[in-house]
């Protein structure tokens, strides 16, 4: 299998990222994300869930980029989605265009036929260094925030309809139901096991903030949070009704449930992230959700290389 390593540019040297690496890639991704967002998103669990994606081989799919005195100036990785940050004091170097060719050129060198990358809309730069290499438009993401002053109040459930905060033993319930409501947008049915590290097994997992809905035993609504200290805000990971009981409220009450919990833990906002194939973003601003930043999804179709 050939070489791909870039040729960067002079006092830069690259090298394959390991999951040893994630408190620098997490620290690198914060610097950034407050460079566009004024605050920080990212956790280390997060972080880590990357690298034990199904298919990504760190050695081929990952680069961490140094500066002459060995800090890191930049990252990228490539399995299915694509993820190119340049540290604020690295950009206008070329760091950006030679990392997101090495991104192309391993993404057809494993067979892909397209890659993904997603990019903040108020980083004008970035989208338009993707638009020039011929990244079109897919999805729009959104990230919502909920601010609570004072504590929220809890509407009523509907009838029969409990709620509760989440347990262990939970876990695979939990992961059936989203799933099976992902299933009606998302692209690949994930396994437990790749869910349960970005979800239930992640260190900023908060089960006492999290909320599960029952009818009768019958779960039949979630909403999984995470305490994410850096942000100082609560972070709702995944929300998801069963098919046979939406339209009765049941997302807006497990939300409320949610923001309530977090509110008592001293938290005053609450935020939450979500994508156009999903259509839930009305659901969202009618429980008095605001977009606080977009970002888009660019696509980019690839001639892979034939035998």
């Amino acid at each position: 299998m050939p070489n791909l390593m870039p040729a960067l540019p002079p006092g830069y040297r690259a090298v394959a990222a390991t999951a040893q690496d994630v408190g620098t890639i997490h620290a690198l991704v914060s610097d950034c994300e407050r460079e566009v967002y004024g605050r920080v998103r990212t956790d280390p669990g997060g972080v880590a869930a990357v690298f034990a994606r199904p298919g990504l081989i760190p050695e081929l799919d990952t680069l961490l980029v140094h500066d002459q005195a060995g800090r890191p100036a930049a990252r990228a990785w490539v399995d299915r989605r694509s993820e190119v940050d340049v540290h604020p004091r690295h950009r206008g170097r070329g760091l950006g265009t030679m990392l997101l060719g090495w991104a192309e050129a391993r993404a057809r060198q494993a067979g892909s036929e397209q890659i993904v990358q997603t990019v903040p809309d108020d980083d004008k730069d970035a989208v338009a260094l993707l638009r020039s290499r011929g990244y079109e438009p897919m999805v729009t993401e959104w990230l919502l925030e909920f601010a609570m002053p004072d504590e929220p109040a809890v509407p009523e459930p509907p009838a029969g309809v409990t709620v509760r905060p989440f347990r262990t033993g939970d876990e695979h319930a939990a992961y059936q139901l989203i799933q099976d409501a992902f299933d009606e947008w998302q692209q690949r049915r994930k396994s437990y096991p790749e869910w349960a590290r970005h979800a239930v097994e992640r260190p900023a997992f908060a089960p006492a903030m999290s909320a599960l809905a029952f009818n009768g035993s019958q779960l039949v609504g979630a909403a999984l949070s995470l305490d994410l200290p850096e942000t100082g805000e609560g972070y709702v990971e995944e929300v998801a009704v069963h098919r046979d009981h939406r339209n009765q409220g049941i997302a807006r009450l497990l939300l409320h449930h949610v923001f309530r919990a977090f509110h008592r833990q001293g938290r005053r906002t609450c935020t939450l992230a979500t994508h156009s194939d999903t259509g839930a973003l009305t659901l969202y601003l009618r429980v008095g959700m605001t977009v606080r930043h977009s970002s888009t999804v660019y696509r980019k179709e690839l001639c892979t290389e034939r035998s």
